[in-house]
């Protein structure tokens, strides 16, 4: 019997209720972004700094702390905090741009995503607020002053933490119906002292009205205003009328409330006169400068708050409850509140107990369960209408001339706002194309729907170009990521349904459209018409000698291995998905031909090329090569790069296609009459399997195969003991140089944090740990495992004399993927670092955060620190391994409950 969440998403699917209208979907961070610029050189960090964020309104968006908005962000709630010693009333998260970092922009707060049901009838988060000064300054100056070599300054380390003087601020969100939510804020001092926390709930519109345009997305000014001594009433044309009711706080009593306009703050910013006297910025200048007419004693705006004055025992908590509702003559508070607390609480238990391997030991389902967690909670509202954003508004000065030939102004069809996810919504508060594709696949295992909703929404005719690319992210939407959608459509495809039961419309509009995009990278990636691509960075910054996204210092052009190597496995995915849907349609087999066909040519271009393509036969690894002019030199980096073409591999069973007759005809005429082919591609051969003839269509020949695992599988080189870096460990000692016109290009293994600028300097593709490309890996070692069986064994790890197969090899790299996350002992966790207090402090040590990557020797988290989206695949990789050890008889350490708690001290 389906359990209630499951029945909610089944009723909002077919919009029998609108279950997911409310959502964690307010950004985090709105304040620089692309979206946000209207300066003449696209400076996004300078032109709308977080310093205007309190005083400025947004055009495109909204974001605050712990909060939630409609699925159009039109009414948003969130909390504003202040501790009394302060200078700005804390409003929303804190962290450096992209210069005052000295790895980039990178947030500094402390705040973890603890649960979220798909239709965000539960939510829980918790923020960890000083009770002593915020370091803003501290943190800029420090920062800034310090190089790439240098660690980062972070958040603890200024001592606001020490001796756990702060508050432990959780918010819990419960539907006790689509449009009725109890809201529950539990404020914890965990300090030694009594203290006091000024803590303001704020309800506020998104300012719509302020830019002078009509029609779809701009509707009439709506209001919030008092309407009762603890209730707010908003009106909106579109959303229809709400309330926010707030209860009594124990001791502190009934808040006062505050109103004001979401309006710029024209007189603090540009020193002009505001429109009107009450604007965004009135609660930190009533709060924290004490400046009483700051806000609006008519009681009416488009921003109000609910001003609590806590005073919280050392060791104590107090609660704040509050509705937010359409009206309704239910009472919003008594049993009934906390019993749909409770209620919705249970149902997530419920919901993920169904879904979480039973034999995942307590700490495991904890890690799954944080992990789902921020994969939802990092759902946002993305507007974006690329027309109005380069023409400007009518009620606001033009932009500069420039902007309309600018970013993104070749993409002028690009009319956005929807709810999409996230990689991070501090750090990457945009969709990136290939992110979200590796987001799906921890997804489909919790909400199938918004999996393939998600995959299509990129595929749709107002994102993807009239050519057929697909945006990349919004910096720059002609970008180049890797193409890997057909790919996690087509897994999306099997992971939500059993055979005979899967969503065949799904595929065919997704296919249909990959078409169109697979049409783009030929026509446009590969130069010379050689089926050797070259793609650009490919998602993979710094990796290369050259920025791989600019003109080449040498000119010329590269022949990438891994551009090659994307290419020719987006041909094995179409072509699977080509077979099925041919299956039941033969107009398919046509196109599963073309599939087949363009994959032999790619394959025997990277292998043979001019000889041996882009293999180095001496080294026995596959690298880029600089063409210039008729020159073709390998750049002989040890890298990911090379490591890319085992990922291109695809085991076809004749049992299954041979019903398709002219494609089963196609391929015998293709196989015996270009033996030219057929004989390079030595891995292509038949074999008799249990269910019949298998036919292995892969880039390395076995022997090739064999070569590159050797260092794959070398803890000196890939092979790290959390998963496989992303550069061989051996160009420590050995760094990849080459001269041009007098300036060194390098390459070293950097294991940590960026020591180069490129890219910003936030990402680092020169030896530390990444899992999209590591779940890549693995897929493919067990893709290899299925057609050659045990009868191929390699040394894992190269020197250990342990003979394993392909299938063990993918379940060796799972367990030190997983390793990142699990416990020790001593209860330390490798994505941690050396900070003991997730191991020994009780309000710390059941806190995961879901790094971007990791050190490639230790495991420590480094990047963006809550982008649990493709991270995320880590919950693939503990929920597998749980079941395997099931089946081979190990017993679990314990059996996870029901209800993991989420923060409790190490057993």
């Amino acid at each position: 019997m389906a359990g209630s969440e499951a029945v909610r998403l089944a009723d909002d699917a077919s919009r029998t209720h609108n279950w997911k209208r409310w959502g964690p979907y307010l950004a985090e961070r709105q304040w620089g972004t692309v979206r946000e610029d209207y300066s003449g050189d696209g400076n996004v960090w300078e032109y709308f700094p977080h310093d205007h964020a309190r005083s400025r309104a947004y055009r495109w968006g909204e974001d605050g702390l712990l909060g939630i908005c409609d699925r159009q962000a039109r009414l948003c709630f969130a909390l504003a905090l202040w501790n009394g010693r302060d200078p700005i009333l804390k409003e929303r998260l804190f962290g450096l741009t992209g210069p005052e970092g000295n790895h980039g922009e990178d947030v500094k707060e402390a705040y973890f995503y603890l649960d979220s049901t798909p239709t965000h009838s539960y939510l829980k988060a918790l923020y960890k607020y000083p009770q002593a000064e915020f370091p803003y300054q501290r943190l800029v100056e420090e920062n800034r002053s310090r190089g790439k070599a240098d660690p980062e300054l972070e958040l603890a380390d200024t001592g606001v933490f020490d001796e756990s003087r702060y508050f432990d601020v959780t918010a819990e969100y419960a539907k006790a119906a689509p449009d009725d939510i109890a809201i529950r804020i539990t404020v914890a001092n965990r300090g030694p002292d009594d203290a006091v926390l000024h803590l303001l709930p704020t309800l506020w519109f998104r300012n719509t009205w302020s830019w002078g345009r009509t029609g779809d997305g701009h509707p009439a000014r709506p209001e919030l205003r008092r309407a009762g001594p603890a209730r707010i009433e908003a009106d909106h044309v579109e959303l229809g009328r709400y309330e926010l009711l707030a209860d009594k706080a124990g001791a502190a009593g009934m808040p006062t409330l505050l109103f004001t306009e979401n309006e710029t703050d024209l007189g603090r910013l540009y020193g002009a006169a505001n429109r009107q006297p009450y604007v965004k910025d009135a609660f930190h200048r009533a709060v924290v400068q004490g400046e009483a007419d700051a806000v609006n004693p008519a009681e009416v705006g488009t921003k109000a708050g609910l001003h609590y004055v806590l005073h919280v025992p050392a060791g104590e908590e107090r609660v704040v409850r509050l509705r937010l509702r359409t009206p309704r003559a239910a009472k919003p508070f008594g049993p009934q509140f906390e019993q749909v607390l409770a209620e919705r609480l249970r149902e997530a238990d419920e919901f993920y107990r169904e879904r979480l391997p039973q034999e995942a030991t307590t700490d495991e389902a904890r890690v799954i369960r944080q992990g789902y967690a921020g994969l939802l909670w990092s759902k946002q509202f993305y507007h974006y209408v690329v027309e109005h954003w380069a023409a400007g508004d009518p009620a606001h000065p033009m932009p500069p001339a420039g902007r309309l030939e600018g970013r993104n102004t070749g993409w002028p069809h690009v009319f956005i706002r929807d709810i999409i996810s996230m990689p991070d919504k501090w750090e990457y508060p945009w969709f990136a194309a290939w992110d979200l594709a590796f987001h799906m696949i921890p997804f489909a295992q919790i909400d199938p729907d918004f999996a393939k909703g998600q995959l299509l929404l990129l595929l749709r005719e107002w994102y993807m170009h009239p050519n057929g690319q697909i945006p990349a992210y919004e910096f720059a939407f002609g970008d180049v990521n890797p193409p890997v959608h057909a790919w996690a459509c087509w897994r999306v495809y099997k992971m939500t349904g059993a055979k005979g039961q899967r969503d065949r419309l799904f595929l065919e509009r997704a296919f249909h459209k990959l078409l169109l995009n697979f049409t783009w990278w030929v026509n446009r990636k590969d130069p010379d018409g050689r089926n050797l691509f070259a793609g650009g960075f490919l998602g993979l910054d710094n990796i290369g000698v050259f920025d791989r996204s600019q003109p080449l210092p040498t000119g010329g052009h590269l022949e990438q291995a891994d551009g090659t190597a994307w290419m020719a496995f987006y041909c094995n995915t179409m072509l699977a998905m080509a077979l099925e849907l041919a299956s039941e349609d033969p107009a398919y087999e046509d196109v599963a031909s073309k599939f087949f066909e363009h994959f032999i040519a790619i394959a025997d271009a990277i292998n043979t090329l001019g000889g041996t393509g882009l293999w180095s036969e001496d080294d026995g690894f596959y690298y880029d090569q600089l063409h210039v002019d008729a020159m073709h030199t390998p750049l002989r980096i040890r890298s990911l790069v090379g490591v890319m073409p085992l990922i291109a591999v695809e085991v076809l069973e004749e049992a299954k296609f041979s019903r398709l007759k002219g494609f089963q005809k196609r391929l015998t005429w293709f196989l015996e009459n270009r033996p030219d082919l057929a004989r390079q591609i030595a891995c292509m051969r038949p074999r008799e399997a249990e269910g019949g003839v298998q036919r292995l269509l892969a880039i390395p020949s076995r022997e090739r195969l064999e070569r590159v695992l050797r260092y794959l599988l070398d803890e000196s080189e890939f092979l790290s003991p959390h998963g496989i870096r992303s550069v061989s460990r051996v160009h420590r000692e050995q760094p990849y140089r080459i001269e041009v016109e007098g300036t060194i290009h390098q390459v070293d293994y950097d294991p940590g944090e960026s020591s180069t600028g490129l890219f910003g300097g936030n990402s680092n593709w020169r030896g530390p740990v990444w899992f999209p490309l590591n779940y890549l890996i693995l897929e493919a070692l067990e893709r290899f495992h299925h057609f050659y069986g045990d009868e191929l064994q390699v040394e894992c790890p190269v020197g250990s004399g342990r003979m394993l197969t392909l299938a063990q090899v993918a379940q060796e790299l799972a367990s030190r993927l997983a390793g990142i996350f699990l416990a020790d002992a001593a209860g330390r966790r490798p994505c941690h670092g050396p900070d003991e207090r997730f191991a020994g402090d009780p309000h710390w040590s059941g806190l995961v955060l879901f790094h971007e990557y990791f050190h490639g020797d230790t495991g420590r988290g480094v990047g963006a620190s809550h982008q649990t989206g493709w991270t995320a695949l880590v919950l693939r990789c503990i929920e597998d391994l749980a079941r395997l050890r099931t089946d081979s008889g190990a017993a679990p350490e314990a059996v996870a409950p029901a209800s993991p708690p989420l923060v409790e001290a190490p057993s």
